[in-house]
């Protein structure tokens, strides 16, 4: 949600990648990809944030804590964050999502998300479920 420059960005996609390899994930038994290059992330973003209410962005603590940590400007990207992280989750229709404590809330927005989607429209998306680890 704050702009980098296109140099150490594109560093960063590889050292994250490197990271990725280097943890023991091997690419002939699962997808790597850039969400970037993904443009149905961002799609369904748009349409999920057409469903979700400003109100309940407001009130989560991530947003809170970094717009405070903005000087109180925080952005509409960052706002809209969770909204994109439920997007990540539905898309690929999860089921199963491992999340750290302080991602939790997030995860219960994609959850409501989901349900409010599938009243609308009629079943979809399966409601995703925490996997909380003790680590």
């Amino acid at each position: 949600t704050m702009p980098k420059e296109p140099a150490v960005l594109r560093q960063n996609i590889l050292d994250t990648t490197a990271a990725i390899l280097a943890c023991g994930i091997d690419p002939k038994k699962c997808f790597l990809f850039r969400q970037s290059l993904v443009p149905e992330h961002a799609e369904l973003a748009w349409i999920l944030g057409c469903l979700t209410n400003v109100p309940r962005l407001l009130r989560l603590p991530q947003w809170k804590m970094k717009r405070a940590s903005q000087n109180s400007e925080g952005t509409v990207g960052l706002l809209t964050y969770p909204v994109l992280q439920a997007a990540d989750i539905l898309l690929y229709k999860s089921t199963r999502v491992p999340v750290g404590e302080d991602q939790v809330l997030h995860l219960e927005l994609a959850q409501d998300i989901a349900q409010r989607f599938n009243k609308k429209y009629g079943e979809f998306f399966p409601v995703p479920k925490a996997i909380l680890s003790e680590l």
